[in-house]
C-alpha cells in the first residue's frame, strides 16, 4: 500500500503558484484592456455605462485608451493575486 501511495505522490502535478498567477492576471487585464477599447471605438451616445463602475474598484479607471491600461494594470494585480492563491491552496491540498 505504501508503494502506491508513492506513485501517487509523485503523479500528483504541482503548480508553480507564481507562473499561475502571471497567467491569470495576464487573461484578466488582457480581457479588461479588449473590452474597454472595443466599447471605445465602438461609440455611441453612452459607451460603457456598466464597465465604467469599475472606477469605484480601480481608482483612475475610465472607458476610454489610457483606462484601459490603468485597467490593464488593476485587473493584472488582482488576477495574479488570485491566481497565485489558488495555486498555493492546490499544491497544500495535493500534498495533504
Amino acid at each position: 500500500m505504501l508503494r502506491e501511495e508513492e506513485q501517487l505522490a509523485k503523479a500528483v502535478v504541482r503548480l508553480n503558484a507564481r507562473l499561475m498567477g502571471i497567467v491569470l492576471g495576464t487573461l484578466m487585464g488582457a480581457g479588461l484592456f479588449l473590452v474597454t477599447n472595443f466599447l471605445v471605438l465602438k461609440g455611441g451616445a453612452n459607451v460603457g455605462q456598466h464597465l465604467s463602475l469599475l472606477s469605484q474598484f480601480f481608482p483612475g479607471y475610465s472607458v476610454s485608451f489610457l483606462g484601459s491600461l490603468i485597467g490593464f494594470t488593476y485587473a493584472f494585480l488582482v488576477g495574479f493575486v488570485i491566481g497565485s492563491v489558488l495555486g498555493a491552496v492546490y499544491n497544500k491540498v495535493a500534498r495533504a
